[in-house]
């Protein structure tokens, strides 16, 4: 049985799905591809970009879109690193190794180890695709997903050796790279782990073409997703329900599937399925999302722990003067926590009833909730 996914990238033997490629202008993105372009692909937390690259990656090595190999690898494994970078370049090499393993090449396996002993970690991944493209008569299309994952001078150094190659990228080095994560600026100003102050300078990805912004579903993604369910079990919902999970989350990816999860696999009654899924349905699965602070909700309360998106969300919710620069704007927007459009406004209900929570947190904890002592025993003071 298919289910509503909630956890990692979708795997369409398993769970409902949008085709992520449609989610973007395909015909722009295998442009880019095509013109040796290097860019960034963004959206908010599980908003399906992983998926997305691995459906990138799956359609490029498939040869329709032409003589290309494409490999995939996740940066995240870099994150434990920190700013100790011949830490985190270690980690990234052998993650691109078994990466491209999986495809049948071997060269990142058997030359890494030996380059970063020769090369260092901060020519090691330069050195290493210079050489694994030369060797290869086909283009290498090279995805590299979680890039937030890194910070301060790993980041600089991943960053800085993909601008020292670009230059031979018509011979040797990766024909294209897509660097993908939550924000859209991916440069020198991220604030290292260590806190220390950034001295401005040179923007080490300013050569990048484009960075695009992966959507949310479209109400008619909604609908389409909710109606495979339907399809694949006969459980209906009833035209509000299906109106209150477009309402409640405006298409933020994982939002509308916990959302559906919630109501038709959690819930004890909406397992039945000869049982309507109704418009409470979906409000009470939201209400159950929120109190027990799902991962994806708390990350958003982690969020809200940063100065930046406070100077930002603060005078939403209590007035007065903003001090929010555009650059907070855009880091908060990128962050999925605000609308993509404007006027400036917190991006869907559910946000809009987590952030208060999240900000008062303290306060509720504090308040005596007990029945007052001049209050008859029927605790009414009616």
């Amino acid at each position: 049985m298919l289910f509503f996914n909630t956890a990692g990238p979708v795997e369409p033997a398993l769970h409902y799905a949008i085709p992520p490629l449609s989610r973007l202008d395909s015909d722009e993105l295998l442009s880019l591809v095509r013109q040796r372009k290097y860019f960034v692909l963004h959206a908010p937390h599980q908003s399906g970009k992983t998926t997305t690259l691995l459906a990138l990656r799956d359609l490029l090595n498939s040869g329709s879109a032409g003589d290309l190999r494409c490999v995939y690898a996740s940066l995240e494994v870099g994150h434990a690193g920190g700013e100790d970078t011949a830490r985190t370049m270690r980690a990234i090499l052998a993650e691109i190794s078994e990466e491209a393993l999986l495809l049948g090449d071997d060269f990142p396996v058997t030359e890494s180890a030996e380059i970063l002993r020769d090369a260092g970690p901060d020519a090691a991944l330069s050195t290493l695709l210079t050489r694994w493209c030369g060797a290869h008569p086909r283009p290498l299309v090279l995805l590299l997903d979680g890039v937030d994952a890194l910070v301060g001078d790993t980041l600089n150094s991943v960053l800085g050796q993909l601008r020292a190659g670009y230059s031979r990228r018509l011979k040797s080095f990766p024909h294209s790279v897509v660097l993908c994560g939550m924000r859209g600026v991916c440069d020198s100003r991220t604030r290292p782990a260590s806190g220390r102050e950034v001295v401005a300078g040179d923007r080490p990805f300013d050569f990048r073409a484009e960075s695009l912004r992966l959507g949310d579903f479209d109400e008619a993604d909604t609908r389409a997703l909710l109606a495979q369910h339907t399809a694949d079990t006969g459980q209906r919902f009833t035209p509000e329900a299906v109106e209150t999970v477009w309402e409640q989350t405006r298409g933020q990816p994982w939002l509308v599937n916990a959302l559906a999860y919630e109501a038709c696999f959690r819930d004890r009654a909406g397992r039945d399925r000869t049982r309507t899924i109704t418009a409470d349905a979906i409000l009470t699965a939201g209400q159950a999302l929120i109190l027990r602070r799902e991962t994806h909700i708390d990350r958003l309360g982690d969020r809200l722990r940063e100065e930046r998106v406070l100077r930002v969300i603060e005078p939403m919710l209590a007035g007065g003067d903003s001090r929010a620069t555009y650059r907070d704007l855009e880091y908060v927007r990128d962050l999925g926590l605000i609308a993509p459009d404007p006027p400036t406004r917190i991006a869907n209900p559910i946000y809009r009833e987590v952030v208060p929570r999240e900000l008062t947190w303290m306060i509720q904890a504090e308040l005596d909730l007990g029945v007052p002592s001049y209050a008859p025993p029927g605790r009414s003071l009616h």
